[in-house]
């Protein structure tokens, strides 16, 4: 057997650089009937010390079994008993001489033993080289008889093959945990693979005769399939509690899929030839075993949240943080992973999401409203923030679509694209409900203590949705939008008119004053209506600023409007010019105080500042051009300024019927207005008889 008697075949090449640059030397001239045995055993005899000394055992291990002082009787004993066997190895039947491999030079003896130790110290490459020679020797001899010798060998060929194939693929399947930390070991596993891979290419015909060889890159591959399927489906080593079990499952195998596919093309990927495209096999292992997982959870009944964690990893996640992570970019792109899921699959799963995220949404609305209006009845008093009354109303609900709107953007613009419209609509449901329970509200508990504070709280509100509503819609959801924004300005004046109607009601019987005596003695009515509003327009400080605006210049287009209204009652004529100017003072006096007292308390409604001096010009002036000239810019400046409002206010000024016809007819030629951005005179009454002038 070979453990007792050992095969003679050539030692282990030479480094690839010193076989290339160093050619073999010519044999000496012989005749084909007799070989030149006399030299090719001097060769075995005198060069095989020196060259075997020329292969260096390879840098990381401290030396090889093979170097070992061997007895004069066993030198011996190779010399005789093998002599017969190298002519037959190296000529073929016809008596003509193989042409030699860079390998099969420089011939020495190796036993099984030999092998097995190189093997066992981890020297896989050389073992290798070893055992493909005497693998070849044993197939001749196989060619040339069947004893039981050969026949004993070729078993122990097997059993030497068999324990390669464990050890040098235990090392490629350990290739991740001992890339950066033993890379010669590595190194040396994968030469061996590639010697024997290579030697399958030269010997493919001949492996399809002996079927002992099996396909070592296929054995390869099988070894890092494993090795990737351990390594996804260990469980995390610190388990997170905060996550679900599918949560930490897909957390560990996508970490460990990146921080391996890194450790691949840092670590492993320079070990190997570019024709064995490593990184794309490791890639497909990994990304098929994540999807398999991905594929199988997919297929059970999820929460919402598992829902959303399967569609991050498929859309988000995997795609951005590993496909396209800066180190692996490149080789996953060549190795055309794909998605985790079919399309179909994640379309289902998209719907599913989508119809629990709404559903979500539209409870947390509902239960925010219902703590709301709690609040209401408990008869305290709304918190104040930043000196406003304030409500969280507005917060929670928005907080709630905000949310659900990102989270479905996270996963993907597309999704965040579907949800926007049925959250957009889902707030325009809420706030219809919102304006219901207010109204309530109003209606049963006006003399609930904190009543006012309240419903400045809520005003407060309507802002923040207005202000979502503009930021987050597009132009695609303008009808819902448009909605939204007529509910806002509904519930904005459900809440004015809470504190609009009693105030106008109190100022009525002080406006009336006006007109009902002499307007010289009218001078100290506006002083009144002032101290009337102050108590209740401090009140509107804990408005916040924009809602705070409004009802101050509705306030303020009240004032101006019922004072033009009390200068047209019962078509008052001033017939003497001095009273004429006394009235047109009087005005310009009310003007400046009401204008000044507006103003300072938070109304912008600068485009009235000018009415009222307008009116007092027009009643001041004595000259019919003149007058045209300012009635002319009045109509301009106020085009909703109508014929009945002007032939009140000159009906003041007992003018002849020539003039007064001259003057109105700057009406009928007016340009187009710059101002006003709201109706002035279109919502003045007029509450007397026609003009004498009319007709």
């Amino acid at each position: 057997m070979l453990k007792s008697m050992p095969l003679f075949y050539s030692s282990p090449p030479k480094p690839a650089k010193q076989t290339e640059n160093k050619k073999t030397p010519k044999s000496s001239t012989s005749s084909e009937s007799e070989p030149d045995s006399l030299s090719i055993e001097s060769s075995s005899e005198e060069a095989h010390p020196e060259n075997h000394k020329q292969t260096p055992p390879f840098e990381h291990f401290s030396q090889s079994p093979l170097e070992v002082t061997e007895t004069e009787h066993v030198k011996n004993k190779r010399k005789k008993g093998l002599r017969k066997k190298i002519v037959h190895y190296l000529f073929d039947k016809g008596g003509k001489r193989k042409e030699k491999k860079p390998q099969e030079e420089n011939c020495q003896p190796v036993t099984v033993d030999q092998i097995k130790k190189l093997i066992k110290s981890q020297h896989f490459y050389e073992a290798s080289q070893h055992l493909i020679i005497m693998q070849k020797q044993s197939n001749s001899n196989l060619d040339s008889r069947n004893d039981d010798e050969t026949l004993g060998n070729q078993t122990e060929i097997k059993d030497l093959l068999e324990l390669l194939y464990q050890e040098v693929l235990r090392i490629i399947q350990s290739s991740i945990s001992i890339a950066s930390a033993q890379p010669q070991l590595l190194n040396n596993a994968v030469k061996a693979i590639i010697n024997w891979v290579e030697e399958e290419e030269e010997e493919e015909e001949e492996r399809s005769i002996h079927s002992q060889l099996r396909t070592w890159k296929e054995e390869w591959r099988n070894a890092i399939q494993k090795s990737i399927e351990e390594r996804m489906k260990a469980p995390p080593l610190v388990d997170n509690k905060d996550l679900s079990t599918i949560a930490n499952n897909f957390l560990h195998m996508g970490k460990t899929m990146k921080d391996d596919m890194i450790t691949v093309v840092q670590h492993i990927k320079h070990h190997y030839p570019e024709h064995f495209q490593v990184c794309n096999t490791y890639a497909k292992y990994y990304h098929h075993y994540f999807s398999s997982q991905m594929e199988m959870f997919a297929e059970f009944e999820l929460s919402k949240e598992d829902i959303y964690l399967l569609l991050s990893w498929v859309q988000n996640l995997y795609p951005k943080d590993i496909k396209n992570h800066s180190v692996l970019v490149k080789e996953l792109d060549e190795a055309s992973l794909g998605n985790l899921l079919p399309l179909g699959q994640i379309k289902r799963l998209e719907q599913t999401y989508l119809i629990h995220e709404v559903d979500s949404v539209r409870c947390w609305l509902d239960k925010s409203l219902e703590i709301e209006v709690k609040k209401w009845m408990q008869g305290t008093a709304p918190e104040i923030l930043d000196d406003y009354f304030h409500s969280e109303l507005s917060i929670d609900a928005i907080k709630a679509v905000y949310g659900a709107q990102k989270h479905a953007e996270d996963i993907s613009p597309g999704l965040g694209h579907q949800i926007s419209a049925l959250l957009l609509t889902e707030l325009l449901t809420f706030l219809q409900s919102y304006k219901k329970k207010l109204e309530i509200f109003i209606k049963e508990n006006k003399h609930n203590r904190y009543f006012e504070a309240i419903i400045i709280a809520n005003i407060n509100n309507f802002e923040n949705f207005r202000t979502y509503t503009v930021k987050n819609t597009d132009s695609a959801e303008s009808v819902v939008k448009t909605k939204i924004f007529s509910l806002l300005d509904d519930l904005q004046n459900t809440g004015f008119s809470v504190f609009l109607q009693p105030l106008f009601q109190e100022l009525q019987p002080l406006f009336k004053k006006f007109n009902e005596k002499k307007w010289a003695s009218c001078s100290g009515i506006m002083d009144e209506i002032i101290s009337v509003m102050e108590p209740r327009i401090c009140l509107f400080k804990k408005l916040k600023k924009p809602h705070r605006q409004v009802i101050m210049e509705r306030i303020h287009l009240y004032l101006v409007q019922k004072y033009i209204q009390r200068l047209m009652w019962k078509n008052t004529t001033l017939k003497s010019p001095e009273k004429q100017n006394q009235l047109s003072d009087l005005i310009q006096s009310h003007a400046s105080i009401l204008y000044t007292f507006c103003t300072e308390n938070g109304s912008n409604a600068t485009w009235l500042e000018s009415v009222l001096p307008s009116l007092a010009e027009i009643i001041r002036l004595q000259d019919p051009d003149a007058i045209k000239i300012e009635v002319s810019a009045l109509a301009s400046r106020y085009p909703d300024i109508k014929w009945r409002h002007l032939c009140a206010i000159l009906n003041i000024k007992s003018l002849l019927s020539a003039e007064f016809k001259s003057i109105m007819s700057v009406l009928k030629i007016r340009g187009d207005a710059t101002l006003p951005s709201s109706s002035l005179f279109s919502g003045i009454r007029k509450e007397t008889s026609l003009c004498h002038l009319e007709h």
